[in-house]
């Protein structure tokens, strides 16, 4: 019996290392060795800037399209052209974009001028003003294209196959037969055991930050990090608080200080 759990134990150890594996060839040919140029701003972006990031942009090499739609429905929700309530509806009070963006977001509600923030959520992912901000980021160096994805969920998978061993390792030991030398048994369970714990290690060592979204070049580039780059002062600056905008764009809706604001995102799947 213990036998089996073995089995399971290394297979399970062995499928999700080669898919962290190639997770990290993935993205190691996504970013290259050779620099790239940063990403032109946006022209028609209300808080674009000459020199670093846009909002839209530290929101997508943060968390994505999604990150970037809590941005801009908050920013229209500061600048009150949005109503977000805590129960999870947008309402257009201003039905006006300043950007392809927020006029994406307003085509998105619709012409009823109310919908739920999910489904406003997941049209602005398809739509094509959000994939711009992400083609031109990708293009820069900065963001990893879809391709080079899910190297963090990779890592999950090698972390439940460590777990998964340990418990393979207890489930031998409490079944193996008697006179069974269980010393020598759990010997075994530590093949699969040094093969996770060696490549989280590595990718520890090598690939963190994990992210799905930003290079190590687009790492570099947000707040916090030694290559950050800050607005531009000759830029305009958005109409919402900036802090708070750059803090969502960066944390997501955990991180938003105005309960309603945090109530809306959260209750709505955010």
């Amino acid at each position: 019996m213990w036998l089996l759990f073995l089995l399971v134990a290394c297979v399970a150890a062995a499928l999700s290392c080669a898919q962290l594996c190639r997770a990290a060839v993935a993205v190691a040919r996504a970013t290259g060795p050779a620099p790239r140029p940063s990403p032109a701003p946006d022209p028609d972006s209300a808080d674009g800037s000459a020199a670093g990031l846009t909002l839209y942009e530290m929101a997508y090499l943060s968390g994505g399209p999604h990150r970037l739609a809590d941005v801009v429905l908050v920013l229209m929700a500061q600048q009150r052209r949005l109503l977000l309530a805590h129960t999870g509806w947008a309402t257009v009070v201003d039905p006006v974009g300043l950007d392809p963006v927020e006029r994406a977001t307003l085509s998105a509600i619709g012409p009823d001028g109310q919908r739920r923030i999910p489904a406003i959520r997941e049209a602005l992912v398809a739509d094509e003003a959000v994939r711009a901000v992400g083609d031109r980021l990708v293009a820069a160096g900065l963001a990893l294209p879809a391709a080079a994805r899910g190297l963090r969920n990779a890592v999950r998978q090698v972390q439940g196959a460590t777990v998964l061993a340990l418990l393979c390792a207890a489930a031998a030991y409490a079944t193996a037969p008697a006179g069974e030398d269980r010393g020598q048994l759990l010997i075994w369970f530590t093949l699969p055991l040094i093969l996770t714990l060696g490549t989280l290690a590595v990718a520890r060592f090598e690939l963190h930050p994990y992210s799905d979204w930003a290079t190590g070049a687009g790492e570099e580039r947000l707040p916090g990090r030694p290559g950050f780059t800050a607005f531009s002062p000759s830029s305009p600056a958005p109409v919402a608080p900036l802090a708070s905008l750059m803090t969502l764009a960066l944390h997501g809706p955990r991180a938003l200080t105005d309960p309603t604001l945090r109530a809306a995102l959260h209750s709505s799947g955010a």
